[in-house]
């Protein structure tokens, strides 16, 4: 993995208890600036403001716009990945393959504003670089198609699985879709359709 530029990079690693909850009050003011005003409202002014910190707290630990944009998409990821896993680790890949794509639905409908916004800046080639996002979701579905025990190349059928779920999930949240149990729905009927075709 390349280098992370030094832009991108937390400043200061939060080591305390009060500093950690400072940090998680900036990411979460950040995501709610983001929400609220969109990718043209959102500045370090704009998050240190709403949460009631300092501008020069905020650079303690972030020390531009885009280290923090790349910190709240760490945080997002990181719960999305959390559950994912526990979703892979199911022992029984039907109902595993389902709860991972409820948990994709999820984790776009749960804040679909900010959400697309963070995809938006995800596809940045700076931010794309400093995120490992792609192949550890990879190795999750991996896990779960070798419990089905498909035949054919499994890492080529996760990727495929998981293009129809972020394709699907990424175009429910641009509409602006609420409701993640329908949305959930009808990717299963496209992931298990997939999955009967390739059997």
């Amino acid at each position: 993995m390349p280098a992370r530029p030094a832009v991108l990079g937390i400043r200061k690693a939060p080591r305390q208890r009060r500093a950690a909850h400072t940090v998680d009050a900036l990411l979460e003011a950040a995501a709610l600036v983001l929400e609220a005003d969109g990718l043209e409202g959102f500045n370090t002014n704009a998050v240190a403001r709403r949460a009631g910190a300092s501008i020069g707290t905020l650079y303690q630990y972030f020390p531009s716009k885009d280290a923090l944009t790349l910190a709240l998409l760490q945080r997002e990821e990181g719960k999305y990945r959390e559950a994912a896993a526990a979703a892979a680790a199911l022992p029984e890949w039907r109902e595993a393959l389902i709860q991972f794509i409820a948990v994709s639905a999820h984790q776009q409908l749960e804040r679909p504003n900010l959400a697309r916004l963070l995809d938006q800046e995800e596809g940045r080639p700076d931010i794309r670089a400093a995120l490992d996002k792609g192949h550890s979701f990879i190795v999750l579905m991996a896990t779960i198609l070798e419990k089905a025990a498909i035949e054919g190349n499994a890492m080529r059928a996760a990727a495929d699985l998981l293009a129809i779920i972020r394709g699907m999930t990424d175009a429910a949240g641009e509409r602006g879709e609420r409701d993640p149990a329908d949305l959930a729905r009808r990717i299963n009927a496209a992931v298990f359709g997939y999955m009967t075709a390739v059997s």
